[in-house]
């Protein structure tokens, strides 16, 4: 096989040296020299073989590899490996002929959530169109890959026209492409597509690998500006990049070295003032920046697909958490962490989560899995679903998280075995100066009162906010004016504060008559 290769880039490499300009100075002397060796019938063979040969050479040059190179996959995919050894031969090629080429990266959009939605048959479907829709625009003699369910690497051969102008304009005819409705289940789905792409000249890393991971890093930086996006690699983009690269090293040296861990944020009950839990909320302790929150860190952590590890470590602190108030002679009955999509997809989780609460001797009822509401409109076979109702049935309180902002149904909300909604704070700011927001809150409230579900209101930071939640009937209450986000060594004296305040009201006895 390596004997092969060398020989068809030795093929290649006369391929691009015959076809250059340089090449048509010899025919001049390569003429005189068959006249004076064979006469006249030498000259004439010369003068006509020569163009044949330089036609020759140059298909060659532009012919696909050989099929034992290719081991093309279904619909003209090349496998990963071979895509690797084809794109450094373009690499090389582009070096000799003086022409430029392109790596391109193309992905679809919101692919999860059609996988969600949808499942994995269906997302199978969706992205074999989009493969077979984007090989449609390259040239034959080009080269293409899939990588994951939704993305694929193009390598561009030097073409002479090839130039930022080109690459964006068959960008965007690619995204045209993809935009035309998809057939699923009889109904058309429509998708769109995210495109980077790297010129060779622009290449900082003088490897086929460094290439494609420019286009790459070009394809995040589109991905990153929103759907349906092109975004070439340039020197502010490898500076963007490295960045983000650093502080992806960063974050990993973080979670090895403690200083992201969870602050706690207390909740109350309406009716006793008494707390009833803590929501455990990422905080990066970063020794330059500061305290950083999850805005800023969660999507180096979703990039770096450290998601899974962040809900351990939250786990692994929040439990510590809990076993230390119980030996502290502090009631905290409940404790709230976020569950994230890419945790909730693991068919493990249960399994891990039973030792973790093991390990802490802690009681699954004194975990509530916060998770969006938006995993709420998952089909009912998918992993997500099993898992959210296995851990009900372990017994952990459902919290639903931001309701109100996704589209979560109420059968949804009974099948999924919810504990407790949690109303988004959008519903619940100046809902005691904004009629309309009281209405909006007051029906949400009502709805879970039929369903037998608990409430909590989140971004609560007034006493007037604090107070009309209460009268509306609202079980609990967190945000701002109730407590900020702490670390655990300021929360048992926050809890006893806070004790010392409530003792201190004054207590309205039932009139006898």
């Amino acid at each position: 096989m390596r004997n092969l290769l060398s020989f068809d880039r030795l093929i290649r490499s006369l391929a691009v040296a015959l076809n250059a300009p340089s090449a048509l100075a010899f025919i001049p002397a390569l003429s005189l020299g068959a006249f004076w060796v064979g006469g006249e019938r030498a000259l004439i063979a010369t003068a006509l073989g020569f163009p044949l040969v330089l036609a020759g050479v140059g298909v060659l040059r532009d012919r696909p590899a050989s099929d034992g190179r290719r081991q093309r996959l279904s619909g003209g995919l090349l496998a990963n490996d071979q895509f690797d050894m084809e794109l450094g031969a373009i690499f090389d090629a582009t070096n000799r002929s003086g022409e430029d080429s392109a790596c391109m990266a193309v992905a679809l959009d919101d692919y999860n959530d059609l996988l969600d939605l949808h499942g994995q048959a269906a997302a199978n479907h969706v992205a074999e169109q989009f493969c077979a829709r984007v090989l449609s625009m390259i040239r034959g003699t080009d080269i293409a890959t899939r990588i994951g369910g939704n993305k694929m690497l193009i390598g561009l051969r030097p073409a002479r026209q090839l130039d930022l102008e080109a690459c964006i304009q068959m960008s965007g005819r690619v995204q045209s492409l993809v935009e035309h409705p998809i057939i699923l289940n009889g109904t058309g789905v429509y998708m769109s597509c995210s495109v980077g792409f790297c010129l060779h000249k622009n290449v900082s890393d003088d490897t086929a690998a460094g290439w494609s991971d420019a286009a790459t890093g070009a394809l995040v930086e589109a991905q990153r500006n929103g759907p349906s996006t092109i975004r070439a690699y340039s020197t502010e983009s490898r500076r963007r990049s490295r960045i983000r690269t650093n502080l992806r090293k960063d974050f990993e040296a973080a979670l090895d070295s403690g200083e992201i861990r969870p602050w706690f944020q207390p909740q109350i009950s309406t009716d006793t003032g008494r707390v009833t839990g803590f929501e455990a909320l990422a905080r990066w302790e970063h020794p330059q920046k500061g305290v950083l929150g999850p805005h800023l860190f969660l999507p180096f952590a979703e990039q770096a697909e450290l998601m899974e590890r962040l809900g351990q470590t939250m786990r692994h602190h929040s439990f510590t958490a809990m076993r230390d108030w119980d030996r502290a002679g502090v009631v905290v009955p409940r404790i709230g962490v976020n569950f994230s999509s890419d945790e909730l997809r693991d068919p493990g989780l249960i399994d891990r989560l039973k030792w973790e609460l093991d390990q802490f001797d802690v009681t699954p009822d004194r975990l509530a899995v916060e998770v969006l509401e938006t995993v709420f409109s998952r089909r009912p076979d998918d992993v997500i679903t099993r898992n959210v109702t296995g851990l009900a049935a372990l017994g952990c309180c459902i919290d639903l998280d931001d309701f109100g902002t996704g589209h979560a149904s109420i059968a949804s909300i009974k099948r999924f075995n919810v504990s407790r909604i949690k109303i988004d704070r959008s519903f619940v700011a100046k809902a005691d100066q904004d009629p309309s927001q009281q209405q909006l809150a007051s029906a949400i409230l009502t709805m879970a009162e039929q369903l037998k579900v608990e409430t909590l209101a989140e971004g609560v930071e007034t006493p007037g906010e604090h107070a009309l939640m209460a009268q509306l009937g609202c079980d609990h209450v967190q945000g701002f004016g109730i407590g900020k986000p702490m670390p655990f060594e300021k929360t048992l004296d926050w809890i006893a504060a806070y004790r010392n305040k409530i003792n201190r009201v004054p207590k309205i006895g039932r009139q006898t008559g």
